[in-house]
C-alpha cells in the first residue's frame, strides 16, 4: 500500500536504505566477552537510512517519495507497515535477495554499534522505467548509499536536480563512498570513521566534488560545517534533547531530516545545521530506530522571524518543464 501523490511534485525524493533493525540493549559497549549475556527485550522495527530520512522529511510536512528493492519476506512486510499512512509515497521493487538488516547493539547512553547486512548484489540495477517518472517530479533527490542508487547520478545531473547523501562514518578513503562525496551538493557524514581527519577529509569533497556544503555530525559534540567561503570547519552546537537520551540510533538520518526541512523553507546553510541538530537531538529520545520523529512547531520555535523565500527556484521550475 501506497500513499499516492499524483499530482503533486516531491519536495523529496529519496533513493535505497530501506531495512529492519534488530536493537539489542546490552550494558556497555563493547561487550565484554562471554558466551552469553542477559538482555532485555529484543526489538524488531522498521529502520535504516532512507526509511528514517523519508518518515523524518513527511512527518515535517514535507511531500515525500521513496523508491527502493525490498524483499519478499517478513521484514520487507515490517517496511511495508511502517510506511503505509505515514505520508511517504513508496515505489519498491521486488528484489529476489531479500530484505536488508541490521543488528544494533545500544548502550544505556545511547551510544551503539551497527552490524549491517547489506543483501544486494553488486550488479542489482534498478531498472530506469521504474526511478524516471519519479525523478521527473522531483524538487531534490536524497540518495542513500547502496551501490544501486550511485547508478542513477547521470539522469538525475541531466535533469538539473539538487541532490544530497549521508556518507555515515566514512573515512575518507574506502572507494564506495566516494561517488557519492563527490557527486552531491549536499554530503553528510560522520565524524566517527575519519576522527582527527574529519576535517582534511571535509575539504577534499569541497575541493574535488561538487559540494555546496559538507556537513559532519559528532553526537553530542554537535556538527561542523565547511562552505567553499570557509576556511575551517564551522562548529554548530548539539541541540538539548527534550527528553533523556536512550538510543541514538537514526539520530544521523533525522539531522538530515531537518536540514533538508530549512533548505525547502529558504534559510541559510548554518541555520538548516541548526534545525537537523534539533531533529537529530529528537530523535535520541526513544527506544528503537525512528520511533522518535520532530514535528514541525519544534523546528519552527528555533527559526528566525523572517524567512527568505523558499529555494531553490531552478529546481521548481524544473519539475513544471517536465509536467509534474
Amino acid at each position: 500500500m501506497t500513499f499516492e501523490q499524483e499530482s503533486e511534485p516531491y519536495d523529496v525524493l529519496v533513493v535505497g536504505g530501506s531495512g529492519v533493525d534488530t536493537t539489542v540493549r546490552v550494558d556497555a559497549l563493547p561487550v565484554p566477552p562471554a558466551d552469553t549475556h542477559g538482555v532485555p527485550a529484543i526489538r524488531e522495527d522498521a529502520g535504516h537510512t532512507g526509511t528514517g530520512v523519508a518518515l523524518g522529511c513527511a512527518t515535517l510536512g514535507l511531500t515525500t517519495g521513496f523508491v527502493d528493492f525490498l524483499g519478499d519476506d517478513h521484514p520487507g512486510t515490517l517496511v511495508r507497515e511502517r510506511l503505509a499512512g505515514s505520508g511517504v509515497d513508496f515505489h519498491p521493487l521486488i528484489s529476489p535477495h531479500g530484505t536488508r538488516r541490521a543488528v544494533n547493539l545500544v548502550s544505556p547512553d545511547g551510544r551503539r554499534m551497527s552490524f549491517y547486512d547489506a543483501r544486494d548484489p553488486l550488479d542489482l540495477r534498478m531498472p530506469p522505467e521504474h526511478y524516471l517518472p519519479l525523478l521527473r517530479r522531483t524538487r531534490h533527490v536524497h540518495l542513500s548509499i547502496t551501490h544501486f542508487a550511485r547508478f542513477l547520478y547521470d539522469d538525475i545531473e541531466a535533469l538539473g536536480l539538487p541532490v544530497s547523501t549521508d556518507l555515515h562514518d566514512w573515512d575518507g578513503l574506502t572507494e564506495h563512498h566516494r561517488d557519492f562525496a563527490l557527486r552531491s551538493d549536499l554530503v553528510f557524514l560522520s565524524t566517527v570513521g575519519a576522527g582527527e581527519r574529519i576535517s582534511s577529509v571535509m575539504r577534499e569533497i569541497l575541493r574535488d566534488g561538487r559540494a555546496e556544503a559538507v556537513i559532519a555530525t559528532a553526537g553530542a559534540g554537535g556538527a561542523y560545517l565547511l562552505t567553499p567561503e570557509d576556511r575551517t570547519p564551522r562548529l554548530v552546537p548539539a541541540a538539548v534533547p527534550p527528553g533523556p537520551v536512550v538510543d541514538s540510533n537514526g539520530a544521523g538520518d533525522a539531522f538530515t531530516c531537518g536540514f533538508l526541512y530549512g533548505r525547502r523553507r529558504g534559510r541559510d546553510l548554518e541555520e538548516c545545521a541548526r534545525l537537523g541538530a534539533v531533529a537529530g537531538a529528537y530523535a535520541c529520545t526513544a527506544e528503537g530506530t525512528h520511533n522518535a520523529l520532530v514535528g514541525r512547531a519544534a523546528l519552527r520555535a528555533v527559526l528566525s522571524p523572517s524567512p527568505p523565500p523558499s529555494v531553490p527556484a531552478a529546481a521548481d521550475a524544473q519539475v513544471s518543464a517536465t509536467g509534474a
